[in-house]
């Protein structure tokens, strides 16, 4: 009996490797909690569940070393689709859609369903739109794409350059986040957390590259929703007596929408176009959670979520991971997992803020008797709440939360050993690692094999190419901690920004590039630089106070103005050759050869010529 190619290229133990790794994860936590009764000392439960992860995540990255080309830029075209939309999916959410989205439910209620709806809504886009189409050219970042579709090596210097911003600045997002965490479980500083941070992501993505980060991302992948979910389940089933808590907190809304008024917070009026998310630090709940538009105004939520949306199908730091994919099949079978992780992940963020709210609820009742409860005391000693201790009834005005600190503050409000907040900070710092390694790789990718090799078609040879990228990791990576540590912002606002000018700058392009013949190469590249640039403007104007537009939303201004440009200086410079053309009918066809591979066939075959 005859098997396929792409059967073999599956390796049927992955399921056993990964269980063995969920095993080790919990046996950590459980072992947390067993210490905790016994009266181990508490730097040892932190300790415990900061080590115990970060060598099983370094010793799944130093086993997959490899030298391979495709398998270092590509995982060598054999991932699952559901490791590959697992990963694709935790990666777009990291430690910001988990951490501080948490904090943004909590806070804005309704209003933060844009981050859910963007983030779907940007999974369908790519799946639809982009994704068979870029596995098919197969190359390894964007700019490479850019660069190889219209034969430019300027288009592909330039793409390169404005896809390393968005890039870096989720990394510093990410970085500023887990660093932020670690430090909370360890309780060193943020700085020296930094450093480690870098070290970790250095020998968990350097060994294999692409190969390295897909297995430790479905690893890291696996130990954050592990934490999430043991930790919402078990609250879930403290407080409604089910152990589902994305189904089981609707109940908790109506007796929210009852209550909240009655208590004191009313219906907030705002401008059409606001974006007021919750920002980074201590405030106190000032909406009802389930008024919709009382933060984000309702031409901002539609904004927002096209923003969200564009940004996320066009992410350097995501698009190109359906190249791993064995087949066209698996590539949209991916993204369909992907947004089933991503809706599922923050869905249960939704139902972890709805808990707090119905806890803080509990406390700010006007017919409340009794003392101020325990957990209240322990939460501010933690750092996770501020209130007046003299106080003997709080009100929402008086009691304020730390928007980044509202996942871990669940289990002890909710009267769960410590261990849980542990486990839950574990998974913060899995959540980061995973988003942080995820663009370390892919601007490493850029730096080395777009800026350093970009003025030139023949590539170096495979050795080289390989050792080059390496080295870019832990270049990469400490650029990322270097901006981190000088200019230091808001988590949510960086990564905004970053989907902002992903939009304004790649997506028009991007799309364009595949279902419009006669795009050009000076006009892609007048594209890009103009979307990029009107973009950054918009952002500074916002942030000065010269446009009355949010800076999130202002930063995707940019879309329009690079779809114009690539069309008016198409149309009006026309140059599109039969070799574009060919290449856009064969993108247009997702399966057969990986056009990429065979370029790099036909290079290497010249080069043997040569020799």
């Amino acid at each position: 009996m005859a098997f396929s190619a792409r059967s073999r290229l599956v390796n049927p133990r992955l399921g056993t490797y990964f269980s063995i790794f969920a095993a080790l994860f919990v046996a950590a936590f459980l072992l947390d909690l067993i210490f905790e009764q016994l009266g181990v000392s508490d730097g040892v439960l932190r300790i415990v569940l900061l080590l115990a992860p970060f060598a099983l995540y370094m010793a799944i990255g130093a086993s997959t070393y490899t030298q391979d080309v495709l398998g270092y830029f590509a995982a060598g075209r054999r991932v699952p689709s559901g490791y590959t939309g697992l990963v694709l999916a935790m990666s777009a959410t990291g430690a910001t859609f988990l951490v501080t989205a948490t904090g943004a439910f909590f806070f804005a209620g309704f209003d933060a369903l844009v981050l859910l709806m963007g983030g779907l809504a940007g999974f369908v886009v790519m799946a639809m739109v982009l994704a068979p189409f870029y596995r098919k050219f197969g190359a390894y970042t964007v700019p490479s794409y850019f660069g190889r579709r219209f034969e430019s090596k300027a288009l592909r210097i330039a793409t390169a350059m404005v896809a390393a911003v968005p890039v870096l600045l989720v990394l510093a997002a990410e970085l500023h986040l887990g660093a932020g965490i670690a430090s909370q479980l360890s309780g060193f500083s943020v700085y020296a957390m930094v450093f480690v941070f870098i070290a970790v992501i250095s020998v968990c993505v350097a060994p294999g590259g692409m190969r390295s980060f897909t297995w430790t991302g479905v690893a890291q992948a696996i130990a954050m929703m592990l934490a999430l979910m043991i930790a919402a389940t078990a609250v879930a089933v403290l407080v409604t007596s089910l152990p589902v808590p994305q189904l089981t907190h609707g109940p908790l809304v109506r007796n929210l929408v009852r209550n909240e008024v009655a208590q004191g917070l009313q219906m907030v009026q705002i401008w059409p176009f606001a974006f007021d998310l919750p920002g980074e630090g201590f405030q106190a709940i000032s909406k009802p959670y389930t008024q919709p538009f009382g933060a984000v105004g309702s031409l901002g939520f539609v904004s927002g979520v096209i923003m969200i949306a564009c940004g996320i199908a066009a992410a350097p730091w995501l698009l190109p991971r359906v190249a791993a994919a064995p087949g066209v099949y698996e590539a949209r079978k991916s993204l369909g997992w992907a947004t089933v992780f991503f809706g599922f992940g923050i869905l249960t963020v939704s139902s972890v803020a709805v808990f707090m709210r119905q806890f803080v609820l509990d406390i700010t009742m006007v017919d409340r008797i009794g003392p101020l409860p325990q957990w209240l005391f322990t939460a501010a000693a933690q750092g996770f709440v501020q209130f007046d201790s003299a106080l003997t009834r709080l009100s929402f005005d008086t009691l304020q939360f730390d928007r980044d600190s509202v996942l871990f503050t669940l289990p002890v409000a909710a009267g769960l050993p410590q261990a849980f907040v542990y486990l839950l900070m574990a998974g913060g710092i899995a959540a980061a690692l995973i988003a942080a390694s995820a663009t370390t790789v892919s601007l490493a990718a850029i730096l080395g094999e777009d800026i350093v090799q970009g003025l030139s078609w023949d590539t170096a040879s495979n050795e080289n190419r390989v050792w080059i990228t390496r080295v870019f990791v832990v270049i990469a990576a400490c650029c990322g901690g270097i901006v981190t540590l000088i200019a230091p912002t808001d988590p949510l606002r960086l990564v905004l920004w970053a989907l902002a000018l992903t939009a304004a700058s790649l997506f028009p392009i991007m799309v364009l590039s595949i279902w419009w013949k006669r795009l050009t190469s000076q006009g892609a590249l007048f594209g890009v630089v103009a979307g990029f640039g009107i973009g950054v403007f918009a952002i500074f104007a916002s942030e000065a106070g010269m446009l009355s537009i949010p800076s999130v939303i202002a930063g995707s201004f940019g879309m329009p103005f690079a779809a114009a440009a690539a069309l008016t200086l198409s149309v009006l410079r026309p140059e599109a050759n039969r070799h574009d053309l060919e290449v856009v009918r064969d993108i247009r066809v997702p399966g057969g050869q990986i056009i990429y591979d065979r370029e790099m066939q036909r290079l290497q075959l010249k080069k043997q010529t040569r020799a």
